[in-house]
């Protein structure tokens, strides 16, 4: 048999062979994440906005003064870190989720599976532009709610540890929810069964330890109470936590590595893109 590569011409361009990580390609494949919803802007980020805004006006305003300090914190201070890291958790979980399953349904994966990108590559890329558009998301709506609460910095190690592994969290998830539902009504069914009952029943509004047994010990076993817990003590304290700081920042470190482990598994196995 005839040696094609011996035959092959001469000046032909040749796969381009990285010896650690394709930069260049993770940098494009993260730009083309946050480009694409900067580019609907006004539905990616100022609706979650508005979003939140309406809830402190029904839980803050409408209901100013018949709402009880909680640990000692006013209620427009402690429902604002729970509506901030909500919105946070679902945007991140919603750029991840919809951009893969918008690639599978346009037949448009070909995208970023043919490029020079390895698993890991395509798991940075997904997940840091999911958690950009969360932090995004954050930023803005804090700046928002800052006219209905008083928002101060009691430790911003806990904000930053707390927020940015939450959205990085959930951007991994979306990225499983994208990947395993076929069509938009499955990933709406995750949104709407799995992830938003998640969030609420975590504390957003209330404190978990006034929830009736077994309720309030389930709870304890929500990762999204820790996550906004961790988070929320960063504005209103550390002493004013309600749940273990220490447990939330373990598991939520530990959570992300192994998320971060599952989507380099499905993306080297190729399941439900190649397969």
């Amino acid at each position: 048999m005839t040696d094609l590569t011996s035959t092959r011409p001469a000046g032909l361009p040749q796969p381009r062979s990285y010896a650690g990580v394709n930069w260049i390609g993770v940098q494009t494949l993260y730009l083309r994440e946050v480009r694409r919803f900067w580019k609907v802007g006004a539905q990616t980020v100022a609706g979650p906005v508005v979003t939140t805004l309406l809830y402190m006006l029904v839980f803050v305003v409408a209901l100013q003064g018949t709402r009880a300090p909680l640990h000692g914190t006013a209620f427009p201070e402690f429902v604002a870190p729970g509506l901030i890291m909500m919105a946070m958790l679902n945007n991140a979980f919603a750029n991840a989720s919809s951009s893969l399953i918008q690639a599978k349904v346009m037949n448009t994966a070909t995208d970023f599976l043919t490029p020079p990108l390895s698993p890991l590559e395509l798991t940075i890329g997904f997940s840091l532009g999911a958690a950009t558009r969360g932090l995004v998301v954050g930023i803005v709506t804090a700046i928002c709610v800052m006219p209905f609460a008083r928002l101060e910095v009691a430790s911003l190690g806990l904000i930053l540890w707390f927020g940015l592994l939450a959205c990085l969290i959930m951007g991994m998830l979306g990225v499983f929810a994208g990947l395993w539902a076929q069509k938009f009504d499955q990933l709406a069914a995750v949104q709407n069964f799995v992830i938003m009952p998640m969030t609420f029943l975590s504390g957003t509004f209330y404190l978990v330890e006034n929830l009736p047994e077994p309720f309030s010990t389930i709870s304890h076993f929500n990762p999204f109470f820790y996550l906004i817990d961790g988070f929320r003590a960063g504005f209103i304290g550390v002493e004013n936590a309600e749940g273990n700081l220490l447990v939330g920042t373990v598991m939520s470190g530990v959570l992300a590595l192994v998320m971060a482990w599952a989507c380099w598994a499905v993306f080297k196995s190729g399941w439900r893109l190649k397969t």
